[in-house]
């Protein structure tokens, strides 16, 4: 059996087992039932200490208390600030910033809108080709067939069908839906979107959503809780670092629906931030709460 149809069985006995090989990814989710995320707090200036967490307050804060520095092991900067909507959606909003700090690592932010062109590419070049696929859709079926490229297993509880590309497993709590380079999973509460011609996952729950899109070194996460309230983390990071050191850019965001947004800007040279990523959002808490 080829690999693309062996992956979904393998994730399927990954409940018992572990599947192995030289290159691989994991994701992990873990969902809290535990309390609703509070109500968020409407603040008119912010609130800096002069330590928190790994972080020290460069001087007092700025613009009027809409702003405030910190600094960080390795010369790792933040910048907390407090945003006015000011009749601006907030999507708009969290759009400069993220453009703002694609401008901070460029190399990464190329190589990652290189992998979505090519991704287009390919797409485009695979829809060309369906119609020519389709005609020999039977015959290939055939073959695969006579060459005992499919397989077929029923348990109690276990479902799984496969055949060259194409698999589906069923098991009690899980379900994977398989065809090429895309793979469709439900986990309990979780929902799982692959696809890995563009190196993109989006895991999403009730409590989280999560979209991932990463290659060779280069990631970038945004994370999302659902509500009328701003609840978003964005992070660019990079094993090569950009001409300034940074490894790893990044923002936390959060505030009530109309606003103002606590929002702190993370720039470290670290890609594991040192502590930096977690004081920031311990910063935005302090503010507007969780």
């Amino acid at each position: 059996m080829r690999l693309p149809a062996l992956a979904p069985i393998c994730l399927a006995a990954a409940l018992t087992a572990a599947c192995d090989g030289e290159n691989s990814v994991r994701i992990s989710a873990t969902e809290t039932q535990a309390e609703n995320p509070g109500v968020l707090k409407v603040i008119d200036t912010l609130q800096c200490p002069e330590t928190i967490g790994v972080l020290t307050r460069k001087g007092s804060a700025h613009d009027g208390g809409d702003q405030c520095l910190y600094t960080g092991p390795r010369g790792a900067e933040v910048s907390l600030k407090l945003v006015r909507l000011d009749d601006q959606p907030i999507e708009t909003i969290l759009d400069r910033f993220e453009q703002d700090l694609m401008q901070s690592m460029p190399h990464t932010a190329a190589s990652l809108a290189a992998s979505q062109e090519e991704a287009a590419a390919r797409a485009a070049a695979d829809a060309a080709s369906g119609e020519a696929e389709a005609a020999t859709d039977q015959a290939r079926d055939a073959a695969a067939e006579a060459a005992g490229e499919s397989a077929r297993v029923r348990a109690p509880g276990l479902a799984v069908d496969a055949e060259g590309d194409r698999a589906n497993v069923r098991l009690p709590g899980l379900t994977v839906d398989a065809e090429g380079d895309q793979a469709s999973v439900r986990i309990g509460g979780f929902s799982i979107e692959a696809d890995d011609s563009s190196g993109t996952v989006d895991v999403s729950s009730a409590n989280e959503t999560v979209s991932v899109q990463a290659r060779d070194d280069a990631a970038e996460i945004r994370t999302r809780v659902p509500g009328d309230a701003v609840r978003t983390t964005y992070i660019l990071t990079d094993n090569r670092p950009a001409d300034q050191g940074w490894r790893l850019v990044g923002f936390e965001a959060r505030g009530p629906s109309g606003g103002p947004v606590v929002i702190a800007v993370v720039h470290a040279k670290d890609r594991n931030s040192d502590g930096v990523f977690d004081s920031a959002k311990d910063l935005v808490t302090l503010n507007v709460g969780e």
